[in-house]
């Protein structure tokens, strides 16, 4: 039995345990919890030996593909059973809005009104797996203190049961799902009685009745003259298989709807060549009733009925489908896209490791891996050329899916692989075909045999076409991220002069929306005696913004060079801004240092004002006159102001990516900036610099750049 503790180590608690115990417990326990609850579906998750996996042992109330998706699920996956076993608690999901809120990937393949509690099954010492149900969507958005209660002790009790017989070595043999009575044949049988059934034959309009699978157990003649089958034609089948025209996912999604939310739903559908009918779906926790009637007022409707040979198994691979790119439209990234195939797909399709390999110059490279318990395994692929006769480069070259279900049958076709054995005995490599070309490979590997039925390679072959979606965007991603940080990294100062008289410390932290790079800006430079240092900020977080600011600085650092004094170097500045035509503004604060003499010189250009901390720790907010925005007014002047530098005296120059918080009044903001000044301005200029940055709500949230300059004067020699 495998469990999760507290702590890193756990006990063992069953996924699937294997050997009898005296009664179906899990089966039991989850019926009595529905009972007492009132909830109308739900399922038990135990964790899986050896792994951080939860595995579905039983569900009741629905279809088991309802859930297929989910049948494995990594302990970190963001769904609610995972969630209630990582933090031990009850995960309450009042709506469809709540789960479109918190879960947007389940809402994307349930998109349907329900309610939904997942609880915990776990004793003090260790977690055995989790417990969901679920309402109709009529339920109220709040859980009720007695449910919770139920709920709460019910798994308690199921916890403790699960240690008794893991005490007792009396694992859990695999139990059935529970669903309604099967269905019985015939007309009579169904309905009961004899009269019953010539009643309804009577009716003009069909009725149909389906059971929890949507496969139909009663038709009456009206039912199949209407959908153009004879009755012993549908009877024992799901009317989107064998009827041909409701072949279509939208009927099948109105079937799926009105079993988990329990409401009434209807569909409109047209029989070729030209008669729409009425499909009215009425649930219950035992099946459907349907009612079909001829529609009117739908003639300016035109649907396209598609055609499948395989829509029995259709509804797994949609669900897998749509789980999936809703995981992958979160990934950025090349990591983010191995970390979500690890966290969403390898649980999923029960593999125990995952590879995925691109190309570049002619060579293989792996991309990123999990589950290998050795890394030099990996490793040895990267670098290798495409030309080698691998599966993995057969692959990436062809475009074209390989699937192993033994050793022998790899070593087989890859005798090279003898020599380099990995630790597992089947594999699947995915070509990740995005644009019409392969843009890597990705490679699930199975510990024990695995065979790959036509269906499941469909699945993964389609799986394997929304990773390279992903990976397509994360490369292009990877690679403008890298662009953009070397251009940032080449703009700003590699470092800061050593400087008599003046300590120096600065940071700088891109926004977190847009490209990483943007327009703040900060210099210092040496002069004979004197020092000057600028600090400022051009709108704009992109490509253009940066490479303005790389002019400014230049230019600052031109006219400061040249001896131009503080209110001419803003001037100069200023008018070659508007030379450029760059319809961007910037704003700048610019200060001439003379530490021997414990002055300095300051002109602003709608900055925000810098803050001194004096030696004897008060800070005070310099709010120094100054001139507009540069690249505004060609005309404007910029007075300076001198102020006392004395020595222990910090300056802290920022831009308003520390400050500016949305709902912060600025005022506070200065505020709070300045009583961390005040608190920590003894440390040492590095260790200070990280401390604001780490108090900084605004920095924290990164809603736009952010640098600072800190100088701190002291007794040269």
């Amino acid at each position: 039995m495998v469990g999760v503790s507290d702590g890193h180590t756990s006990a063992q608690a069953p996924a699937a345990a294997r050997t009898r115990v005296g009664r179906p417990l899990l089966s039991l326990a989850l019926a009595s919890m529905m009972d007492e609850v009132q909830a109308h579906s739900g399922a038990v998750y135990l964790l899986a030996p050896g792994e951080r996996v939860l595995e579905m042992a039983v569900m009741a109330g629905l279809p088991r593909a309802f859930a297929a998706p989910w049948e494995r699920v990594g302990l970190s996956a963001p769904i609610p059973v995972a969630e209630a076993v990582r933090e031990r608690r009850l995960v309450w999901v009042g709506g469809e809005e709540d789960m479109a809120a918190r879960y947007p990937r389940i809402a994307v393949v349930l998109p349907y009104p329900f309610a939904l509690a997942a609880v915990p099954v776990a004793t003090a010492s260790t977690a055995y797996g989790a417990v969901f149900v679920t309402w109709p969507g009529s339920h109220p958005p709040e859980l009720s203190d007695r449910e919770r209660e139920h709920l709460t002790a019910a798994c308690d009790r199921l916890a403790l049961r699960l240690e008794r017989a893991m005490e007792e070595s009396r694992p859990l043999l695999p139990e059935p799902d529970l669903l309604a009575a099967p269905t019985v044949g015939g007309v009579a049988g169904t309905l009961g009685t004899v009269e019953a059934a010539r009643m309804v034959a009577r009716l003009p309009y069909g009725l149909c009745s389906l059971d929890l699978h949507g496969r139909v157990s009663f038709a009456n003649a009206a039912a199949a003259e209407l959908i153009g089958t004879p009755v012993n034609k549908l009877l024992g089948t799901q009317l989107w298989a064998s009827v041909p025209w409701l072949n279509d996912p939208v009927y099948e999604d109105r079937y799926r709807a009105a079993l988990l939310s329990q409401q009434t739903t209807s569909f409109v559908a047209l029989r070729p060549p030209g008669d729409w009918l009425s499909f009215r779906l009425y649930p219950s926790t035992t099946g459907l009733s349907v009612r079909v009637t001829r529609a009117r007022a739908v003639a300016e409707m035109h649907r396209a009925a598609p055609q499948s040979d395989d829509a029995p198994s259709r509804l797994v691979t949609i669900s897998q489908v749509l789980t999936l790119a809703g995981a992958l439209t979160e990934a950025a990234g090349v990591q983010d896209v191995v970390q979500l195939v690890a966290d969403e797909i390898v649980p999923a399709v029960g593999s125990q490791a995952l590879m995925v390999l691109g190309s570049r110059a002619g060579r293989l490279h792996v991309l990123g891996h999990r589950g290998y318990p050795d890394a030099h395994v990996v490793e040895r692929f990267d670098g290798m050329p495409m030309a080698e006769p691998t599966p993995g480069t057969h692959a990436l070259n062809t475009g074209v899916p390989a699937f192993f279900d033994s050793r022998q049958e790899l070593e087989r076709l890859y005798p090279s692989r003898r020599a380099t054995p990995d630790g597992f005995a089947a594999w699947a490599y995915l070509p990740l075909i995005a644009s019409g070309r392969p843009v890597g490979t990705c490679v699930l590997a199975y510990a024990e045999p695995h065979p790959f039925p036509a269906d499941e390679r469909a699945v993964l072959t389609s799986l394997g076409g929304l990773i390279a979606q992903a990976l397509e965007r994360a490369l292009l991603y990877d690679a403008k991220h890298r662009l953009a940080h070397g251009l940032q990294e080449a703009l700003l100062p590699h470092s800061l002069p050593r400087l008599p008289g003046i300590d120096a410390a600065s940071r700088y932290l891109p926004a977190t929306q847009g490209m990483d790079i943007g327009g703040d800006f900060y210099d210092l430079v040496p002069l004979q005696g004197v020092a000057a240092a600028v600090i400022g900020d051009v709108q704009g977080h992109n490509v253009t913004a940066a490479g303005l600011m790389g002019q400014l600085r230049t230019a600052v650092r031109a006219y400061t060079t040249v001896g131009q004094p503080p209110e001419e170097v803003m001037r100069s500045t200023n008018r070659l801004l508007i030379d450029l035509g760059a319809d961007l503004f910037a704003s700048c604060l610019y200060l001439r240092l003379d530490p021997a003499r414990g002055r300095a010189v300051m002109a602003r250009a709608g900055h925000p004002p810098p803050l001194l901390r004096r030696p004897d720790g008060k800070v005070r907010v310099l709010d120094l006159a100054g001139g507009p925005l540069l690249g505004i007014d060609g005309s404007a002047v910029y007075p300076t102001t001198e102020v006392d530098l004395a020595p222990g005296s910090v300056l802290a120059l920022y831009t308003d990516g520390l400050i500016e918080s949305p709902g912060v009044d600025i005022e506070d903001a200065l505020a709070d900036l300045g009583q961390r000044l005040t608190e920590a301005g003894e440390l040492p200029l590095d260790e200070l610099a990280d401390h604001l940055l780490q108090h900084s709500p605004a920095a924290r949230e990164r809603l736009d750049d952010v640098a600072l300059l800190l100088l701190r004067a002291h007794a040269d020699g």
